[in-house]
């Protein structure tokens, strides 16, 4: 079998939020930011376009944004049936737009990489960024327990999360996984036993996600590749304590030179990936799961670029205003499903942090705001000095 070397790793800090229901919080400075859903507490047209201002002025190279059960417009088939359930007299969203059309404020952004049940590989290309990529896999559903947009009825979740592929490196879902930052007020576990699974068999870098907002908080797991079998699929849970008191950041290190790396090195990590089909405008080898084909720094000359402008779709790139290059995957269980094939490198990918970054705090309580949770994490980079001339 050949061995291919791995590549440079640089840190990339990721900024997590959730649940902000209408709220517009400063930010941390970062690379990447990821908001796991629920962005508005109805889904009005309103609330929509407050929230999608609020993110394009947000100062990152990349966007990720999943939407949650509360931003009910965005389900086509929710939508439809509520609005015309509620009557025309008192709509229960009176700025009454289709679903397609709220849907058109974050897919037609040229700083927001939306994603509904599909997967991205996002190059950061900024010139004075990091140049790291990874892959991620977005997701709005959550568990069918009350009247809400995107949930999913018992019996489908399986089919739902094995669209997640297997060389995701982050994962962002609305719902949280069972038995992981999910525990709500009556001490009552309600996250999704079916994506736990999928975790133990992808196990991403990063899973970020919310809902519950009492259970805000990070676990660092570490997964049972041994025997999962036998039902017990993590060996051990170590429980993050949030520094982030006064006008610290709640902070998680996991690079090498924060002494505790994450025990994960991620399916890109081990890849050789060039950039020849970026700047030719070609389209990707692979189709749509955009992986560039080996090169070798001699194949480019001293001129060299990977540019576009912002909203450009190119070779099935599309560059986004904060600098980074998105290629989207593909759509449902259907299109993407899992890798049956064995995976020989598990002992790279031992372990994934759990982060529920919900950012408003119980509703049960008085209202509460937890900060957004900054991860720096190492990523591969996709393109060096020494590839660019």
């Amino acid at each position: 079998m050949t061995t291919i070397a791995k590549r440079k790793t640089r840190k990339t800090r990721i900024v997590c939020i959730s649940d902000t229901h209408n709220q517009t919080p400063k930010l941390p400075q970062g690379d990447v930011l990821i908001h796991a859903g629920d962005m508005t507490k109805q889904g009005s047209r309103h609330e929509l376009e407050k929230t999608v201002r609020w993110l394009e002025a947000a100062n990152f190279e990349a966007k990720i944004v999943v939407a949650g059960n509360h931003d009910m417009t965005l389900d086509a088939p929710f939508f439809e049936q509520h609005n015309n359930r509620a009557g025309s007299s008192h709509p229960r969203w009176p700025d009454t737009r289709s679903s397609e059309d709220n849907k058109r404020l974050l897919t037609e952004s040229r700083s927001i990489t939306y994603l509904e049940n599909e997967a991205a590989t996002i190059y950061l290309n900024a010139k004075d960024g990091p140049h790291t990529c990874f892959k991620v896999y977005g997701s709005p559903n959550v568990p069918n327990n009350r009247d809400w947009g995107f949930a999913y009825k018992p019996g489908t979740a399986q089919k739902l999360w094995d669209a997640i592929p297997i060389d995701t490196d982050i994962t962002v879902t609305h719902t949280p996984p069972l038995g992981h930052r999910d525990k709500a007020v009556q001490d009552e576990r309600t996250g999704c036993e079916e994506l736990l699974h999928a975790l133990h068999r992808v196990r991403p870098m990063l899973s970020v996600f919310g809902h519950i907002h009492e259970a805000r908080g990070v676990e660092r797991v570490r997964w049972n590749l041994e025997s999962p079998g036998i039902g017990r699929l993590t060996d051990g849970v170590e429980v993050w304590e949030d520094p982030g008191t006064g006008k610290k950041q709640s902070m998680v290190d996991l690079t090498v030179k924060g002494r505790r790396p994450l025990d994960n090195h991620s399916r890109l990590t081990r890849q050789t990936y060039g950039t020849r089909h970026l700047a030719r405008g070609e389209p990707p080898d692979g189709g749509l799961s955009f992986l560039p084909g080996v090169i070798q720094p001699s194949e480019i000359d001293s001129t060299w670029s990977v540019k576009g402008a912002a909203g450009e779709v190119r070779g099935g790139a599309k560059f986004m205003l904060g600098g980074a290059i998105e290629c989207r995957q593909g759509v449902g269980a259907s299109e993407v499903g899992p890798d049956d094939k064995p995976d020989v490198d598990a002992d790279e990918r031992r372990e994934t942090v759990m982060i529920n970054a919900a950012f408003l705090g119980p509703y049960h309580l008085k209202t509460t705001f937890n900060k957004p949770i900054v991860v720096d994490v190492d990523l591969p980079v996709w393109v060096t000095e020494d590839d660019a001339g």
